[in-house]
């Protein structure tokens, strides 16, 4: 009796352990897309203002709404760059004068 009671016990904690090992691996595997996501966002805005200020003209007289950095395409079309990279239109009576 004392045998299976022992055993018993030795699988109980053996279980517990191991759902506890998942968990604990699918925390960190889901930080770790997390991080991999910020980064490849930060890539790609950090890529877009570095192009976008090379090949279109940047207004220096204005900002956007929240001290965004505009720039004006070769159409004369205003627009300014968002986290992940992409080019956010923007109307010129939307555009704040820098202090």
């Amino acid at each position: 009796m004392k045998k299976f009671i022992g055993i018993s016990i030795l699988a109980l904690l053996v279980g517990f352990f191991s759902a506890n090992a998942q968990d604990t691996a699918k925390n960190v595997t889901t930080k770790v897309k997390e991080s991999a996501v910020k980064v490849g966002d930060k890539t790609a805005e950090l890529a877009s203002k570095g192009k976008n200020a090379i090949t279109d003209k940047v207004y220096k007289d204005k900002e956007g709404p929240n001290g965004e950095t505009i720039y004006i395409d070769k159409h004369s079309k205003y627009y300014w760059i968002d986290k992940k990279g992409h080019k956010v239109p923007i109307s010129k009576n939307k555009l704040i004068s820098k202090q």
